[in-house]
């Protein structure tokens, strides 16, 4: 799942998860969720208007500083001066002479990346990815600022948290809004920022800076915590299958990543890279994983159960900040956005259902396939003087390359994901850029651009 927030640098099935903790005892608050909260009674988004004047009031909160989850209060967003009802959004013939300009503080796309979520300094908005068009937005009139807004799927919850110069709520809060009931049904607070929030059906987890929070949706009961490494950027993945949850963050070492497989009640550590991780993506049923560190040239694909190091793909000679990691629906394909202003597709070559179990396959092994090498791989082939050179050559000249790329303007943070069309790719540009474009599986090469927006501009909202 990809995610950007103005603060760093990357989203669960319908079905609930009956694995974990069935036998946990209820929570003394049960009642905080009553049974017409509950995540079963959820409604499609497509449910709602498409325009934001018909819209419910909808009302959100921010991030501050403080380490362990305080307690379970109930919301009362009358004790915030900053809350205010939210009104009708005027039309953009209204608001074109005096609307403030928008900064974008986040974007992230929905558990299946139809959709995706923007935050800004006066509230969020809710797109739909294919065809685009905006699907509502919560604009605040003073302070409103967002910093994140996770999706689950395209019901009408939402976690919110706050952000910018000037947010909405303490910046320590996650708050569960339910846009059908133009309310909060739930708030947990926590004594530091949060950094990132994540969804499923049956699960909440809130990650903070060194620590990760794991809840039961239906009473916000706290079944696990989790230390980590210092993680500014809230990096975590969770599964979206209908089988059990598996979470992965990082670890309490450099360059190491922890998986947590909750239905055998596993835990497994992987010494995924000799730097600090930087981003990491999970296949929707938790079976593989992609990492990539801080050094940025390499992207590394394991497997979850075992720790089987599986594929390696270069993404270039050159240091990059990756900016999100995505895997296609069939996880054929996997796509990386960096600093440098180019996507890559990689094609990969594992199946994610049955993922490979022979650890002695090695990466050399995996690449005699279709997928592109370096241009200078012939030398293997040579005399006895190139194959003494070829022991001597990096790894750089026996590396698997992407298939794909697009380039894109350089500054501006993007995030990736697949499209619902088939060998399609999805990128969102903090600067409020939407691209679609369209790749070939088979020749590779510069990958076309079939559609642009910006959607931070009036005429995005149609």
């Amino acid at each position: 799942m990809a995610t950007l927030s103005a603060y760093s640098s990357p989203w669960p099935d319908p079905n609930p998860d009956s694995n974990l903790n069935p036998n946990a005892n209820p929570n003394p608050n049960s009642t905080f969720l009553s049974a017409h909260d509950r995540p079963d009674q959820l409604e499609s988004l497509d449910s709602f208007s498409s325009t934001s004047q018909s819209q419910p009031d909808f009302d959100s909160f921010s991030l501050s500083s403080q380490d362990r989850p305080d307690m379970l209060s109930p919301p009362n967003p009358n004790t915030n001066p900053n809350f205010q009802p939210s009104l009708p959004t005027p039309t953009p013939s209204e608001t074109a002479p005096t609307a403030p300009p928008l900064n974008l503080l986040h974007l992230s796309f929905n558990q299946d990346h139809g959709c995706f979520a923007a935050g800004t300094d006066h509230g969020f908005r809710i797109y739909n990815c294919d065809p685009f068009r905006e699907i509502f937005r919560r604009d605040f009139d003073r302070g409103g600022g967002i910093g994140v807004v996770e999706m689950l799927f395209r019901c009408n919850i939402l976690a919110l948290v706050g952000g910018g110069p000037e947010p909405q709520y303490p910046l320590n809060k996650v708050m569960i809004w339910d846009d059908h009931q133009s309310r909060c049904i739930g708030e947990l607070s926590f004594r530091s920022e949060v950094r990132s929030v994540k969804l499923r059906r049956d699960r909440i987890v809130v990650v903070l800076e060194q620590k990760i929070f794991v809840y039961n949706f239906a009473d916000l009961k706290l079944l696990h915590q989790i230390e980590t490494i210092a993680n500014p950027k809230g990096l975590c993945a969770v599964s979206q299958g209908s089988g059990s949850l598996v979470l992965v963050c990082p670890g309490l070492q450099k360059g190491q990543v922890r998986v947590e497989h909750y239905a055998s009640k596993r835990t497994k550590f992987i010494m995924a890279h000799d730097s600090r991780i930087a981003c990491f993506a999970l296949t929707q049923d938790g079976h593989l994983l992609a990492t990539a560190s801080t050094k940025g040239t390499l992207i590394r694909l394991f497997n979850t159960l075992d720790g089987t190091l599986l594929q390696e793909v270069r993404r270039g000679a050159d240091r990059a900040e990756i900016y999100s990691l995505a895997f296609s629906s069939n996880a054929q394909w996997l796509a990386v956005s960096s600093d440098k202003g180019t996507v890559h597709v990689f094609n990969l070559k594992v199946n994610s259902g049955s993922p490979r179990n022979d650890k002695s396959r090695s990466t050399t092994d995996l690449s005699v396939t279709s997928t592109p090498t370096s241009s200078l791989s012939f030398i293997k082939g040579g005399g006895l003087v190139m194959n003494n050179l070829t022991c001597v050559l990096p790894k750089y000249f026996s590396s698997e390359w992407s298939v794909a790329q697009f380039r894109l303007v350089e500054g501006s943070p993007y995030i990736v994901a697949f499209g619902h069309q088939k060998n399609t790719v999805v990128i969102l540009g903090m600067d409020g850029s939407f691209y679609r474009c369209e790749f070939d599986p088979v020749n590779g090469g510069e990958m076309t651009q079939i559609e642009y927006h910006n959607f931070l501009k009036p005429e995005a909202a149609f």
